[in-house]
């Protein structure tokens, strides 16, 4: 205990990161990761690139040829410079201490990712969460209010936000972005899945900063994020980002996958298909609200999303339990995108969830079919039955009644 009484006493009282112990049998669908790998020939070609690392020297990231690499893979304008971090969290901790002086307010939208709110208070900032409305959409005029009543720093932007997915209204942000006093940080880590992106206007505006990653376009296990932003406010952050921070075959790994993005892109676009099948599917049902998602995963409110969770739990799949995280997020499930029969496995299990157990042989069926045909043909028939489901569960509701 003598040791204890040197630790920060706000520090003692908060919580870590949970990060799940997940058994290897066990469908895992909580992370946003990407299901898919390299084919494995790449997969040969990448271990033979690994087995040459001099891993006994210090890697230079700024001379490794990645941002270069990423310049080219993303279309980053010449006008904005890049630093890379371990993982985007890294940048995010590196970026709320850039802005760290006393008194100094972080903002960020809610709910939204965790880790905004976290590193304000590790670095005791005050710290400002302003609430989106009840379809997670962005309230222009609460925001621009808040940004004239706190004059925040740091404003945290996830476009698209996690973990509702929801794509905000590009004139909303815009708007978001001219009023602000200080860094704006559009956090664009499933931009890969979106429709839009503020990455073509990173280098122009010095207070606008893109913040991207490639976790979660396949290789999570590199722990390699970027920002992208005006040379002054870049070369502000480099002077904080640790020496060394990168690793040699995460520098590798990545610089290889960059040069093979139309595998990525693939993998990138079956996900897209499927998220959209699943909203299709899920919003047919009675009582289940499917959120818009321009990200890799789906958020959902249904009936006793606790209960639905163990379900899933039982049925050995893992997803995100969001209730009880934030009052807008009641009964709520984040489920990332995977794989078709894993995702026909999650409609299985939520089916009967949803419909009690009535009607629960439609679906597989359904999802025979699925499988069986292109994106085009089948997905009409899966909302068919989807649709035939909720028709015969209430029928069979009203005969009992």
């Amino acid at each position: 205990m003598v040791a204890m009484s040197f630790v920060r006493p706000d520090i003692r009282e908060m919580k870590a990161y949970a990060v799940a112990d997940v058994p290897e049998d066990f469908i895992k669908l909580d992370a946003m990761e990407v299901p898919y790998r390299f084919s494995e020939t790449l997969q040969q070609q990448l271990a033979q690139e690994l087995s040459a690392a001099e891993y006994n020297r210090y890697p230079n990231p700024a001379s490794c040829g990645l941002q270069a690499a990423l310049r080219d893979a993303f279309a980053i304008p010449e006008a904005a410079k890049i630093a890379l971090g371990n993982g985007s969290d890294e940048l995010i901790q590196l970026l709320t201490m850039l802005v760290a002086q006393p008194g100094a307010t972080v903002m960020a939208l809610e709910p939204s990712f965790v880790m905004y709110r976290h590193n304000a208070a590790l670095f005791g900032l005050n710290y400002v969460g302003v609430p989106l409305n009840a379809d997670f959409s962005l309230n222009r005029d609460t925001v621009l209010a808040a940004l004239e009543e706190h004059r925040p720093a740091l404003l945290w932007l996830a476009y698209p936000n996690n973990p509702t997915g929801v794509p905000f209204a590009r004139e909303d942000v815009e708007a978001v972005i001219a009023a602000a006093p200080g860094l704006v940080v559009i956090d664009e880590a499933y931009g890969a899945f979106s429709g839009d992106s503020f990455l073509p206007q990173a280098g122009q505006n010095d207070k606008l900063l893109v913040l991207r990653t490639l976790s979660k376009i396949g290789f999570a296990g590199l722990r390699l994020g970027y920002v992208s932003g005006s040379p002054m406010v870049i070369g502000e952050l480099e002077k904080i980002v640790p020496p060394y921070n990168m690793n040699a075959f995460s520098l590798i790994a990545a610089k290889f996958a960059l040069q093979h993005m139309d595998e990525v892109n693939a993998h990138i676009g079956r996900l897209k298909d499927e998220r959209r099948l699943m909203s299709e599917i899920l919003s047919s049902w009675d009582k289940v609200q499917v959120f818009e998602s321009g990200a890799n995963f789906i958020t959902v409110r249904l009936p006793e999303a606790q209960k639905a969770f163990e379900r899933l739990k039982e049925a050995r799949i893992l997803v995100k339990l969001l209730h009880g995280s934030h009052a807008l997020l009641d009964n709520c499930l984040r489920v990332t995108i995977g794989k078709p029969e894993e995702n026909q496995q999650v409609l299985a299990v939520l089916q009967q969830h949803c419909f009690y157990n009535r009607h629960s042989d439609l679906l597989p069926a359904a999802a025979s079919r699925m499988k069986r045909h292109k994106r085009g043909v089948w997905a009409a028939a899966a909302i068919a039955g989807a649709l035939a489901a909720m028709v015969l569960w209430l029928l069979s509701g009203s005969l009992i009644g």
